[in-house]
């Protein structure tokens, strides 16, 4: 089974063209753009590895995401891109992050 990963941004084409440049990665890719989308997703799918939210949301926005994600799942890893490299590094941010998270940590985790 494919590990999930949530991607969470303002920028619709960023989060539509990480997965892309990413064919190579054994992961399924989901998407949301706003706190009802966020909800959904984490509702619907169980399977969701860890939630990466873009730089281009505004800082309370991604604080609220934060708390809702953790409030609902509290068993996933956040990570929150920075805002200065803009949104031509989200893939490669991404890229890290499933690379070093998810593929080099032998996903899924043991229970």
């Amino acid at each position: 089974m494919k590990p999930v990963v949530l991607l969470v941004g303002k920028l619709r084409n960023v989060i539509g063209d990480v997965p892309k440049h990413m064919e190579d990665l054994p992961v399924r890719w989901l998407g949301a753009h706003d706190h009802a989308e966020v909800m959904r997703q984490l509702e619907g799918e169980p399977a969701i590895a860890c939630v990466i939210i873009g730089g281009s949301l505004e800082d309370g926005v991604r604080g609220d995401l934060v708390g809702l994600i953790a409030s609902q799942r509290p068993d996933l890893c956040i990570f929150v891109k920075d805002r200065a490299s803009g949104p031509d590094a989200m893939v490669e941010f991404v890229r890290r992050v499933v690379e070093m998270h998810l593929i080099e940590s032998s996903w899924p985790p043991e229970t």
